[in-house]
């Protein structure tokens, strides 16, 4: 999972930009970059690292330009920690483009070949989003007739991208001397929105994975991107959109209103804070259906993405709702962070128990979702040091049995604790008293019910339904295959970070 931005402004866009990323840094905490640009001239700086970490005010000096793009990544495709893969990528024909990308091809190898073989282009890392680039500007030049674009050019181009491409994706490109471009899968996976802020120099435009990005820099939100949509912004700030996609239809990944999205969003007119607390009120039901009243003396939630649900699960069920865990907010989020044992450590890092919140009581937990078991086993561990009578588990969401290709880090079925496992046997692997998941239809109503046009989810980790309909058992076989092959990682200091600055001849 990404984050994404794209900006043209009236005034230098490095600043807005930064704090942009700041806005989206909950989805991505492995990498960021900058790219700017005004006329034939790009400036990018990324690397490893939180945003705060990567860039200094030497780097920000350098990053000129009225428009530009940004992003915020974890790794998904290509190999974690690797600083060449940081976004956004590059290349320089046939127009000079930068892109950035939120979600995961599923046909990147097949894309792959036919770029060498076909497009006689070269693809240098193993990032999906390296691809899209090369297809987009592939597809760029076969679109053109001239040495200009237009805004028909464009969509063309994103047209034929769309029936090259498959998977999840939400991309943000700026193109050089050109614009900013801006584009949705045709299934509407991932996030994307757009807003305006009029100034007394004309209308900016920024574009975002999440309307949060939008509401924090003092744009007014005008509207989703829509499922295969594409929209332009030239270099004098003219506005363009087009559907490029036949057959369009909205299916967004359900595990954003789960656990990715900041609460305060809304994607694709749904509040995240609404639904998670709907997601608390369907829970409470099957709560009250499982357990005998003297059973919970006390709901608590897992700091912080489950407080939501936890406490409207609370007041349906006329419960107290106590705060027994403390978190400490310098710690990465656990399930994004690589590796079980990196995981298991920071739990403890992570989380702090209150002792007179637990003592003698019957505790119901309350969590977002449990995907590995790690850290909701170390969690029911910390209740029970801290003097629990009995723990009681509950996942908002319903258990997580399928690897995920869109984008999320679980793509091998070894490390979900509910694939092949029942209920019972994952209570007693996580040390529990008690387990309650929430129901796969009862999690898509909570969505439904603040959208009623809203009936398709992408939901494939919890129902095992590849909406794009080209992802079969052999290729989840071949991506745990080489998701457990070992790793390259990043070396020194001075690779970690990655500077470019370009002046490109002008396409005149």
């Amino acid at each position: 999972m990404c984050g994404i931005v794209g900006l043209v402004a009236k005034t230098p866009v490095n600043q807005m930009l930064y704090d942009s990323l700041m806005l989206l840094q909950h989805r991505g905490q492995d990498a960021a970059g900058i790219a700017t640009g005004a006329g034939s001239n790009f400036n990018m700086w990324k690397g490893n690292g939180l945003v705060r970490e990567i860039f200094r005010t030497r780097n920000m000096r350098n990053l000129t330009g009225n428009m530009g793009i940004a992003h915020v990544r974890y790794p998904t495709a290509g190999s974690a920690m690797n600083p060449e893969e940081a976004q956004p990528f590059y290349v320089n024909a046939p127009f000079g483009i930068m892109l950035a990308h939120n979600g995961n091809l599923t046909n990147a190898e097949a894309l792959k070949i036919d770029m060498f073989r076909k497009d006689r282009r070269h693809i240098n890392t193993n990032s999906d989003s390296e691809v899209l680039l090369n297809v987009l500007a592939h597809e760029l030049q076969e679109a053109t007739s001239s040495f200009t674009l237009d805004p028909p050019t464009v969509f063309r181009a994103v047209a034929g991208l769309q029936q090259r491409v498959k998977g999840a994706y939400a991309c943000v490109a700026h193109i050089a001397g050109v614009g900013i471009l801006a584009f949705r899968d045709p299934f509407g996976i991932r996030p994307l929105c757009y807003g305006i802020n009029e100034t007394d120099e004309g209308t900016e435009y920024l574009v975002a994975s999440e309307s949060v990005a939008l509401e924090g820099m003092g744009f007014k939100f005008v509207r989703d991107v829509a499922p295969g949509e594409a929209v332009f912004i030239d270099i004098e700030g003219n506005f363009f959109s087009q559907p490029c996609a036949e057959n369009a239809s909205l299916n967004p990944c359900i595990f954003e209103y789960v656990y990715f999205a900041r609460p305060d969003s809304v994607l694709d007119g749904v509040s995240v804070y609404g639904s998670r607390l709907k997601m608390g009120e369907y829970l409470a039901e099957k709560i009250r259906r499982e357990f005998r009243a003297g059973d919970i003396d006390v709901v608590m939630p897992i700091p912080d993405t489950s407080r939501p649900a936890a406490m409207q699960l609370a007041m349906k069920l006329g419960l107290e709702f106590r705060e027994g865990f403390f978190k400490n907010r310098y710690i990465g989020r656990t399930f994004i962070m690589p590796g079980q044992s990196t995981r298991r450590k920071n739990v403890r890092q992570k989380l702090n128990a209150l002792p007179t919140e637990f003592k003698g009581k019957n505790v119901l937990l309350v969590d977002d979702s449990i995907v590995r078991g790690t850290t909701s086993r170390e969690i029911v561990q910390m209740a029970r040091e801290a003097g629990a009578r009995k723990v009681i588990f509950a996942s908002a969401a319903p258990p997580v049995r399928f690897p995920n290709v869109y984008g999320i880090d679980m793509p091998t079925r070894s490390e979900l604790i509910a694939h092949g496992h029942s209920d019972e046997e994952i209570r007693r692997m996580i040390e529990a008293d008690g387990l309650v998941y929430q129901d796969i239809e009862a999690m898509k109503q909570s969505v439904s019910d603040l959208a009623p046009r809203l009936k398709n989810f992408e939901a494939s980790c919890f129902d095992g339904r590849y909406i794009t309909g080209d992802v079969s058992a052999e290729y989840l076989n071949d991506l745990e295959a080489a998701r457990n092959q070992p790793t390259a990682s990043g070396s020194a200091d001075d690779a970690s970070r990655n500077q470019l600055n370009l002046n490109l001849a002008s396409a005149d």
